[in-house]
């Protein structure tokens, strides 16, 4: 009897601490992201005899999102022990396969659950915004019965990763008229949207809204503000952003280096990237590309070739195709096409159309058809001979009075059914972004366009008679 008791007493300790020590194990590592170490104390834990319970699962899940194997392991264990009704076990199994893109099974997760709360939606949304359903995703998002700043953010964000940043935009200016204070994620996002939009309006509302809400200027808002200026034209207030942020790291730097190159300023660029070097921040592949593109525009070629050189030897990464294709365009345009074209042949793998369209543009400037032909040929036999490339062609044998291959040019391109690709330009006014398409007459307002445009070219011209007027004025006098 007394065995018995001892025995009752003894699965009694156990089971107590198992509630204790269950959740502990995964807590303190899982927060830490330590996943690993997480996992590792978890089966420490049941080869102890020790059985998780719910609270415990919910964080073992969210250390298995590297781990499919552990995961799989975890679910069939929640179902053994009959923790799978759950929320917060179910939770974090939607959101363990959202993470790993199976939304099939995330949504059959989501369909059986009878008490869903606003994690779970947003667990699923998740899943389909990073397998790329954001359609699915803004389906799910617009039947949500209540939703919060996390939710927002993540359609948001999804819509930034699918590139539509005009919904992103005002999927973000719904989020305003809610009440809800955006988030850390949802700002970012927004500042992204409105960097490729060149909305520079609502750029500068959400900086004030940063300014006005004492956020911390971190390295991934910092840097979000400063690629929203640099992209909206405004490099001085992107400098200025970018010496106010208290920590920089590789990808601010690169940023602003960017800018700096892609706003004429150069050697500023090429200055800020010694500095990213005195201070110790280590560049990455993204960073050699802007710097080779600044010292490109300059003419620099003992520099490019050096920092080129340093890529390999100083910091172990080997160039990729876009370095090489920005050295090939460095040496395109100080004229050493020859030493282009070794480049290009001796390039540890195939050059694709960045390359070879440096090469090309450098037989138009400097008026090498016949290296501009071998180029061409190179890109046909690629499958990259878009319109632009036989464009460019026929316009080098124009520039050199070859006028019978300008029309056979023409003609390939017509029996290809080659066509340009036509060129795009957006402005915002109000806060309001207008794009307009070469060629595309379906805007509801072309008509005044038209009617804008005729009457600026009107009044150039005017204007050029004029001055032409006074000029011969001043000579005859």
């Amino acid at each position: 009897m007394s065995d018995n008791v001892s025995n009752q007493a003894d699965a009694l300790s156990s089971y107590r601490l198992s509630q204790s020590f269950g959740p502990f194990c995964g807590r303190i590592f899982v927060e830490k992201n330590e996943n690993a170490t997480a996992l590792s104390l978890y089966k420490n834990m049941l080869q102890t005899g020790f059985l998780p319970n719910n609270y415990t699962f919910s964080f073992v899940l969210r250390a298995c999102t590297d781990n499919s194997p552990v995961g799989l392991a975890s679910h069939a264990q929640v179902i053994k022990l009959g923790w799978e009704s759950y929320d917060f076990v179910l939770n974090g199994l939607i959101h363990l396969y959202a993470n790993w893109s199976s939304v099939e099974a995330a949504r059959k997760l989501f369909d059986v659950s009878t008490c869903r709360d606003v994690i779970t939606w947003t667990a699923l949304i998740n899943g389909y915004v990073k397998s790329g359903h954001v359609e699915f995703a803004r389906e799910l998002f617009d039947q949500m019965p209540e939703r919060n700043e996390v939710s927002w953010s993540a359609m948001i964000t999804g819509y930034v990763h699918m590139g539509i940043f005009r919904e992103a935009l005002e999927l973000f200016n719904d989020l305003q008229l809610t009440g809800l204070r955006p988030n850390h994620a949802g700002i970012v996002g927004a500042l992204t949207a409105c960097s490729y939009l060149g909305s520079l309006d609502h750029g500068r509302w959400i900086h004030a809204y940063v300014d006005r809400n004492g956020t911390e200027l971190d390295r991934v808002l910092g840097t979000a503000l400063v690629d929203m200026y640099a992209k909206c034209g405004c490099i001085e207030i992107a400098c200025s952003v970018f010496e106010k942020m208290p920590d920089k790291d590789a990808f601010a730097f690169t940023s602003l280096i960017s800018g700096l190159a892609n706003h004429g300023q150069s050697a500023d660029a090429i200055q800020l990237f010694g500095r990213m070097q005195s201070e110790k921040v280590i560049p990455n592949e993204v960073t050699f590309i802007c710097v080779l593109s600044a010292c490109s525009r300059m003419g620099l070629v003992d520099e490019g070739l050096r920092i080129f050189n340093c890529m390999s030897v100083v910091y172990g990464i080997e160039p990729g195709v876009q370095h090489y294709g920005c050295m090939v365009d460095l040496l395109g345009r100080a004229g050493l096409l020859e030493e282009a074209k070794r480049l290009v042949r001796e390039m540890p793998m195939e050059p694709d159309s960045y390359v070879l369209g440096a090469l090309l543009n450098s037989c138009r400037v400097h008026g090498d058809v016949e290296l501009g032909k071998e180029t061409v040929e190179s890109l046909v036999e690629r499958g990259l001979d878009h319109g632009g490339v036989h464009v460019l062609l026929s316009n080098m044998y124009a520039s050199s009075n070859q006028w019978d291959w300008v029309v056979k040019v023409r003609k390939e391109m017509g029996a290809k059914k080659v066509k340009k690709v036509p060129g795009c330009s957006s402005i915002e006014i109000d806060g309001s972004v207008s794009e307009f398409i070469a060629g595309d007459m379906s805007y509801l307002r072309v008509e005044d366009v038209m009617l804008v445009l005729l009457g600026i070219d009107n009044h150039l011209k005017f204007l050029l008679l004029a001055d032409d007027n006074t000029n011969s004025n001043m000579i005859a006098y």
